[in-house]
């Protein structure tokens, strides 16, 4: 999905691999609790940048994207824990920590 938005493809881009490492940890390492978390945090990032687009007032709109950075050292966090549990090997969270 390509938009006259470069924040919106990439919150969307980004919520595809964080669906997919989703699914990875819940059917190959069984893993189902932090990687819930991982989901709602990680999609919530692009569901906020997007509401923001229809913000009703500035201060709508910046509080949409302080939402959305939350949720994103939130995503931050959640990675990094599995990070350190060793549920994600270093390259997955390399991945998914530098690319966006």
């Amino acid at each position: 999905m390509v938009s006259n938005n470069a924040l919106v493809d990439k919150t969307i881009e980004f919520a595809i691999r964080i669906v997919n490492c989703n699914k990875f940890l819940a059917e190959t390492k069984k893993e189902f609790v932090m990687s819930k978390q991982l989901l709602r945090s990680g999609t919530s990032i692009g569901a906020n940048v997007h509401e923001a687009i229809y913000a009703q007032s500035k201060a709508d709109f910046i509080s949409k994207l302080s939402v959305s950075l939350k949720e994103a050292s939130e995503t931050s966090y959640w990675l990094t824990i599995l990070n350190k549990t060793e549920f994600i090997d270093n390259r997955m969270f390399d991945s998914l920590k530098k690319r966006y």
